[in-house]
């Protein structure tokens, strides 16, 4: 133990960093880039991203497309009435059900039936026509909440 040297140290992972040489447009083939290279140093390009705009004024693109924006504004899609809210939920009264058994009779979540009496579901044909057929009464169109009547006889 009596031959170690205390003063020198070893440190591990540590590399020692390459000189960084900067292009220039006059480097592009000269021999400073190449003799670079070939002894591994960095070597790091710069690129124009404004060449040949005009900073002074900015172009009116911008304001179109500002424009724009402002003009497709996105109205958020249509809820259900509240009537026909109402309706499910006298209909579903008068069957007796609970939101859960109507849930379960149309293969929906109890949630979806939530959202449809409170009026806050985006209307689905397909649902409405589920709920129409289990309580046999009108959803969609006019006359909403009457009673749906059996298949017509010819």
């Amino acid at each position: 133990m009596s031959n170690l040297d205390w003063d020198s140290k070893t440190v591990i992972g540590f590399k020692a960093k390459a000189p960084k040489v900067t292009r220039n447009a006059s480097d592009l083939n000269g021999d400073r880039l190449q003799k670079a290279r070939r002894t591994g140093a960095v070597v790091a390009t710069d690129k124009k991203v404004t060449a040949g705009g005009n900073k002074a004024r900015p172009g009116p693109d911008h304001q179109r497309i500002a424009k724009l924006d402002r003009e497709n504004e996105v109205a958020p899609p249509p809820k259900v009435n509240a009537s026909v809210g109402k309706a499910i939920q006298t209909a579903r009264m008068e069957k007796q059900l609970t939101q859960k058994d109507l849930a379960q009779k149309t293969n929906e979540k109890p949630s979806v039936i939530q959202d449809y009496e409170s009026g806050k579901a985006i209307p689905n044909a397909q649902v409405l026509s589920k709920f129409e057929r289990i309580l046999g009464v009108k959803l969609r169109g006019a006359d909403i909440g009457k009673k749906l009547e059996g298949p017509k006889k010819s």
